[in-house]
């Protein structure tokens, strides 16, 4: 069957990724709160890295499974957009965090033995932090997911691999990949005590793997026809994270909701996707790397500065202050978006583009029948 033709930029899918980073950030700041209790929906807020990951597999598969599949693949270039994407930005609040910690202990100020982790510097260097590699949970601690995309990035061709394959059998795929999350869940918990959903540092590169597959999977279905009542799957799929979330039940059907959120937004058009497709919401989603990357910098810096301007004792702010510390969070977000994650990435992908450029020209010289040959040259 032919894929039905789509829209390429996905819109509500963007807005998304803001409202995943904005739960994470509950589940950061909600300890600075002086409140007497707390949301379960909030302590599972680590979920929406998993959300990210879903939509990483999904996005992927999008933009490079048909180029995967028809050998059209650089595997190379892909390399280079998603560092250009990721490590900018992942080495300034790396930067950041090193001099936040420095200057605390400069001052006088005590601060968690692992903030400067000197010997995870080269893991976090190297985005393998998250690969068991890093002695230490050290420096910008969020950043253990992007080691654990770095890890999903380099196996992309395998995942591609299986999902080419299974393409004119999407439900097939999605049945295997829900069975293998499944499946990985109860064996991790049974063998390690504790969720794969909850692994960071040590597992953090499994971590990703049944989501980003799900996320291959459920791109199959939307490949071959987005759903007819994609807003229902999309209610549906919200719904079920809310109430999984909110009553805290298993991670995994919290997991399986999110697929089903983003397979719905996908299949509606902007138009159906309301405020979802406005420029606001995917402005917010555009900078919710950077909100997701920040997090932890600003509220080290804006929580110690809060709570010396306020006296709150044992940092445990008002809620005013609070919401005015969370508010500014975006705010900076998009400072570093503008001044560092964008024109970072823009200056990457131009060297890239006149690498290949220079590359073109020159196999067009070589080739080209007019050329001359230079004195130097030898016929062979």
């Amino acid at each position: 069957m032919t894929p039905v033709s789509t829209p390429a930029d996905l819109r509500a899918l963007t807005s998304l990724r803001f409202l995943a980073a904005a739960w994470v950030v509950m589940f950061t700041f909600w300890p600075d709160l002086k409140v007497g209790f707390v949301p379960v929906a909030v302590t599972r807020g680590y979920l929406g890295v998993e959300t990210f990951f879903v939509l990483s597999g999904f996005i992927l598969s999008h933009v490079y499974l048909q180029a995967a599949g028809e050998k059209r693949f650089r595997y190379g270039d892909f390399l280079w957009a998603r560092i250009a994407r990721v490590y900018p930005l992942h080495l300034a609040t790396l930067a950041g965090i090193m001099a936040l910690g420095l200057g605390a202990v400069a001052a006088g100020l005590t601060i968690d033995a692992n903030v400067l982790g000197w010997a995870s510097l080269p893991a976090q260097l190297t985005m393998t932090h998250a690969w068991g590699l890093a002695p230490a949970a050290a420096f910008n601690h969020p950043s253990w997911s992007i080691s654990a995309e770095w890890f999903a990035y380099l196996a992309f061709p395998a995942f591609a691999f299986v999902a080419w394959r299974l393409r004119a059998r999407p439900w097939l795929a999605v049945t295997g990949a829900a069975l293998f999350l499944i499946g990985l869940y109860l064996a991790f918990e049974a063998a390690a005590g504790f969720s794969l959903t909850e692994a960071t540092f040590a597992w953090g590169a499994l971590r990703i793997v049944p989501c980003f597959a799900l996320g291959c999977a459920l791109y199959l279905v939307y490949r071959r026809a987005p759903l007819k009542r994609g807003g229902l799957w999309a209610a549906a799929g919200a719904t079920g994270m809310a109430v999984s979330a909110s009553l805290g039940a298993w991670d995994g059907f919290t997991v399986l909701s999110a697929g089903a959120l983003i397979l719905g937004l996908a299949s509606m058009t902007n138009a159906e996707a309301g405020w979802l497709a406005s420029k606001p919401a995917v402005y917010l989603g555009e900078i919710s790397y950077s909100i997701y990357m920040v997090c932890v910098p600003w509220q080290i810096l804006a929580v110690n500065v809060a709570a010396r301007l306020t006296g709150a004792e044992d940092k445990q702010l008002s809620l005013a202050v609070w919401l005015v510390v969370v508010a500014l969070l975006p705010v900076v977000a998009a400072l570093s978006y503008h001044v560092v994650e964008r024109p970072a990435r823009t200056a990457l992908r131009g060297m890239a583009e006149r690498r290949r450029a220079r590359q073109a020209d020159t196999a067009d010289r070589v080739n080209s029948p007019e050329r001359v040959l230079q004195p130097s040259e030898t016929i062979v």
